[in-house]
């Protein structure tokens, strides 16, 4: 599927769209370049699972855990490790009754599950494109 978004809240409506028929164990693996709206998709992501309040980006301690909307969410940011470092947290323990979504997740592509939902967003003129494909 490939979405057009000009701004941030188009970009969080996609994501919370896209949240609404998420299922226990399901695992998102976004991309993009720095800036791209990684963080805004997954903003509007907790959203769409009934999550409240400030929702960022777990770069310094690289999983932020809610459990407070539909499903347990865990946000996780690859950017400063590399996948030795994500198997010694744990990330594959987090792959069950929640729902994953891995900021950088191609540093890190060898431990995503087969199954997982791939989020590319790119920058162009004047928005973003989302492609979101298995």
């Amino acid at each position: 599927m490939l979405y057009y978004s000009s701004s941030e809240s188009e970009t969080e409506h996609i994501a919370s769209n896209l949240a609404l028929s998420a299922q226990p164990g399901a695992v998102y693996c976004l991309r993009g370049e720095l800036g791209a709206g990684k963080t805004v998709f997954a903003r509007g992501f907790a959203r769409g699972l009934g999550i409240a309040g400030k929702i960022t980006s777990p770069t310094f301690c690289i999983v932020n855990e809610y459990r407070t909307g539909r499903l347990p969410f865990f946000h996780f940011d690859a950017y400063r490790v590399n996948a030795e470092e994500m198997l010694g947290i744990g990330i594959e323990d987090y792959f069950g009754d929640g729902i994953c979504l891995i900021e950088w997740a191609g540093k890190i592509a060898n431990l995503m599950p087969e199954n997982a939902v791939w989020v590319d967003i790119t920058v162009s003129e004047g928005g973003r494109h989302v492609n979101i494909s298995t």
